[in-house]
């Protein structure tokens, strides 16, 4: 069952009528609604054209969140061959919210790692809604020196609201563990690719997405904290996170202009839960493309343009 978001009401009404006009066909034998079914679906699919011309930023908020949208193990079955779960920081566990291993992609032997959020309520739990925890970032960083001890380019896949804020997290060092990771991201001498394909919050995100090439899905966000976040702090009211999300210039069209990210990664009509196979062949043909970037570069020249690239970040601006 499709789940609409708020300003998709409209589109499920008329989706509903055609679900409707089938049904009472199907009990009917004699009936014959084919070309009043037909008509809605062709108003439907221009309503969702429309709808998702010109999203807002929360509008992207809310697609980025989307519970349908896949998840990191979606891309992973789906884009990785001969892939080997990596488990735990060989210091204290294993954090469910991160996933990683070998993997080939195509013929490329890598290294993958990404949020992972689950798709149910019980798998959510099991793995803390994406929300790692200090074993998860060095987890992380395990397996990027494992990486680059043996040549393989890293591939990162972002969905996270951020780092988990619990207690035991804290006492356990959360924000050490994503410096380290961001630093061991910086210093590596084999290419780091990283796609944001949900959520990018936080020091969370950063601690992944500190590569080489950086892109984002059309619809995905990527910021320093969340519009609700954000809006608690500035106007002390969470109700304000549609104009946070306003100010903090989150989506994949303001960052690519910031030069934060590298390339934006189309998503089929209506967002990537409405045709996951074709926003993951999507971001598959985007990794492969950022890899070959660098094929033949060796180990200072990778680690040079890396420097390079996040120095001269955001120095092109941004018109208010």
């Amino acid at each position: 069952m499709t789940q609409y978001l708020d300003f998709e009401k409209p589109l499920a009404e008329i989706e509903g009528k055609a679900e409707e006009l089938r049904a009472l066909a199907r009990k009917s034998e004699g009936m014959d609604v084919s070309s009043e079914a037909a008509a809605l679906d062709a108003k439907a699919a221009a309503m969702l054209v429309d709808l998702y011309k010109d999203l807002s930023p929360w509008r992207k908020c809310q697609v980025a969140r989307h519970p349908d949208r896949p998840h990191c193990r979606d891309y992973v079955e789906a884009l990785f061959t001969e892939y080997t779960p990596l488990a735990g920081d060989r210091n204290f566990a294993d954090d469910h919210a991160v996933m990683g291993g070998l993997a080939r992609l195509g013929d490329r032997p890598v290294m993958v790692i990404g949020h992972e959020k689950g798709s149910d309520t019980k798998s959510r739990i099991e793995h803390n809604f994406g929300m790692a925890r200090p074993e998860g970032y060095r987890k992380a960083i395990r397996l990027m020196e494992m990486a680059d001890k043996f040549g393989l380019p890293v591939v990162t896949l972002v969905d996270t609201p951020g780092a988990y804020p619990g207690k035991g997290a804290e006492e356990r060092g959360q924000s050490e563990a994503i410096a380290r990771s961001t630093e061991a991201c910086l210093r590596l001498g084999v290419p780091l690719v990283s796609v944001i394909i949900g959520e990018g919050g936080s020091g969370g995100a950063v601690a992944f997405a500190t590569a080489s090439r950086v892109a984002m899905l059309q619809h995905s966000v990527y910021s320093v904290i969340s519009p609700e976040g954000c809006a608690s702090i500035l106007w002390k009211d969470a109700e304000k996170m549609r104009e946070a999300a306003e100010a903090l210039r989150l989506t994949a069209q303001d960052l690519i202009k910031l030069g934060v990210i590298d390339r934006i990664i189309d998503e089929p009509s209506g967002g990537a839960h409405r045709d996951a196979k074709a926003a993951i062949a999507g971001v598959g043909r985007a990794i492969e493309a950022m890899l070959a970037e660098f094929d033949g570069k060796d180990r200072a020249d990778i680690i040079s343009d890396r420097r390079n690239k996040f120095l001269k970040m955001g120095d092109r601006g941004l018109a208010a």
